[in-house]
Formats: structure tokens, C-alpha cells, sequence
């Protein structure tokens, strides 16, 4: 019964067409019959909680019904984070202003939250920061978020009304991101999202990945930019970037520095931290942290309370498994 209840739910909120786009472009790459596809998408949907997306992104065409058990799916994440991350404590990771005076130790650089009556703090601000970071406070996905730069042309009080309009009220001082980070890509702040699970005693690290930017000014994977995955021990990427569109990177086509192989400087230093900012609200035990990496050390950037799914693609490993058995080690997936 249950599951005849999950089938109508996946089939009531699926979206027939992007489907029917990706079952033609997987069709295409294994060089299976669109039909077959198609079935055997809707059966993973139901077996294993796999959306298209997910069926496509963790190439579950290429795997058995063991190494599928592996992966973890969106629904399974979303499961995890309804039984250990307690909704009425969200508000604290998704409102950037709440976030910075609860993790201040941690984001260790200096910040202002404007509204129409804040024009002085703004000034005062400037003048101390003649380039800054503006972003909503409320914003996902990196969008909103822009890079100003004072100068004598500078208009403020036309700059300050514009931000105050476009609601990026949040205005940070500038990351200046470690010189050989910056040789891999300098036109963004490429920055580490770690995974932790506090399982009320000890915060554990259960994935960790890198974002690198491409051509944009931001690292945020919807703008554009490529990720990867570092050894969680060493902090050394491991296999190549991808980007949005599915194309897979060894060389960034910028910078042509090798990615795989490349060592994250400080690592260590952003793993204890981001263990250390774990405890900080024990009710949300599931966070995706995105940290920077400076000369002076690791700094925190925004903690994601609802982390997306990260997961090496399966063509990248010889064994073909999934996050799952790693996750099962420190919390109970259904």
C-alpha cells in the first residue's frame, strides 16, 4: 500500500517533459532504448526514491540493483534531514544575519546588515571596506550576490538606495582567498562544502567537496562553476570537476592547472572547524558547510541546514558505490 502511495505522489509532482528530455539525452549515452529507460526510471523512482535527475546525475543506467542501493537519492537526503535537522531551527541557517552572530567566531570577518534607515553605518562601512560582497539575506544558490567596488566616481547614497532596492542587505567585508587556491581560478572564491553529522557527542565528516569557479564570479554550481571531491583525510582532489551541462574537467580550461591532484592548503584547519561550528546547534545535526580557505587560515562562509547531494559519479570509481554505507556508519537511513 505504501508503496502505491509513493508511485502516485512520484508520478503526481513528476514533470513530464524535462523527463522525457533527459530519458532521450541517457537514451543517447548508453545507446538503450528510449522505452527502456523510461521504465526502468519510473522503477527507480519507486525502488529507491531516484528522481530523472538523480537517475541521470548517478548514471543509475550503468548500475546493478546492489551498487543502485548504494547512492544516495534526493528523497533519501530530504529523509535524513526531516528526522535529524528540527524544521523551527532552520530560520538560523537560512537567515544570513541570524547565521553571522551565532557562527561570529567563525566567519571571522566583518559584516553590516542595511535597511533605508542604516545610510551612516553604511558610510562608515565603505570607508573601511572599499570593496565588499552584497547578498540577500534571505538568498540561495549565489544568486543576488555582487562584488562592489568603491571609487571616487561612486555615487553612495545612489549605491546604497540601489542595494537597499535590489534587497542585498547584507554586505560583507571581502575574502581574500589563499594564493594557491587563487592559481587554480582567481576569479571567484572557490570555496570547500564538508558535510557533518553530530550525533550529539562528536560531529563526524561524511563527504567533502570542492567548488571551483569557471569564467564567473562566484563558485556556485548553478552559476556556472564545476565541483569535485577532496580525500577527506588529506584534502586532496581525487577525481575530475563537473559542471552543470555534464562536462567533466582534469585541466581547468582558465587557469590549465591540474584539478586532480590538487592539494586544498589548511584543510585540516577548516575539518576542525567546521566539526567545532557542528555544535553549535545540536538540533540540526545534518549541515553542508561552505568554508573559504585565506593566508590566515579557514573562515566560514554560510552553513546549509537542507545540503543537496554530492556524490562521485559512478564512471569515476571502480567500486560503483554510493554514499549510503559511509552515511549508515555515524545515523539510520530508512
Amino acid at each position: 500500500m505504501n508503496k502505491i502511495k509513493t508511485l502516485c505522489k512520484y508520478i503526481k509532482n513528476m514533470d513530464f517533459k524535462n523527463m522525457l528530455k533527459i530519458v532521450k539525452k541517457v537514451s543517447k549515452k548508453s545507446g538503450k532504448l528510449r522505452i527502456i529507460i523510461f521504465l526502468d526510471m519510473v522503477y527507480c523512482g519507486l525502488i529507491y526514491g531516484a528522481g530523472y535527475y538523480d537517475y541521470q546525475e548517478f548514471e543509475f543506467y550503468k548500475l546493478k540493483r546492489k551498487q543502485r542501493k548504494t547512492y544516495l537519492t534526493r528523497t533519501k537526503n530530504n529523509s535524513i534531514i526531516r528526522r535529524y535537522n528540527n524544521k523551527e531551527k532552520h530560520i538560523k541557517f537560512d537567515d544570513k544575519e541570524k547565521f553571522n552572530k551565532l557562527f561570529k567566531k567563525f566567519i571571522k570577518r566583518d559584516y553590516l546588515v542595511v535597511d533605508a534607515k542604516k545610510y551612516k553605518e553604511f558610510s562608515e562601512f565603505i570607508k573601511k571596506h572599499s570593496e565588499f560582497i552584497a547578498k540577500p539575506v534571505d538568498g540561495v544558490g549565489g544568486f543576488g550576490v555582487e562584488k562592489i567596488v568603491i571609487d571616487k566616481k561612486t555615487k553612495k547614497k545612489e549605491l546604497f538606495n540601489k542595494l537597499i532596492e535590489n534587497n542585498q542587505c547584507l554586505l560583507e567585508e571581502l575574502i581574500i582567498q589563499h594564493s594557491e587556491i587563487s592559481k587554480l581560478y582567481n576569479g571567484a572564491v572557490n570555496t570547500l562544502r564538508i558535510f557533518t553529522f553530530y550525533d550529539g557527542k562528536n560531529a563526524h565528516i561524511v563527504n567533502s567537496v570542492f567548488k571551483i569557479g569557471n569564467g564567473g564570479v562566484t563558485d556556485n554550481f548553478s552559476s556556472g562553476s564545476m565541483y569535485t571531491f577532496v580525500d577527506e583525510e588529506e584534502g586532496i582532489v581525487i577525481v575530475p570537476a563537473i559542471d552543470q551541462k555534464d562536462k567533466r574537467y582534469t585541466i581547468h580550461p582558465i587557469s590549465k592547472k591540474n584539478i586532480i591532484g590538487f592539494e586544498v592548503p589548511l584543510y585540516d584547519e577548516a575539518v576542525q572547524m567546521v566539526k567545532e561550528a557542528a555544535k553549535v546547534i545540536p538540533d540540526v545535526k545534518y549541515v553542508g558547510w561552505d568554508v573559504a580557505i585565506t593566508e590566515f587560515g579557514a573562515v566560514l562562509i554560510e552553513g546549509n541546514s537542507f545540503p543537496g547531494v554530492y556524490q562521485i559519479k559512478p564512471s569515476f570509481t571502480h567500486h560503483k558505490n554510493g554514499l549510503i554505507p559511509k552515511y549508515k556508519k555515524v545515523m539510520k537511513i530508512k
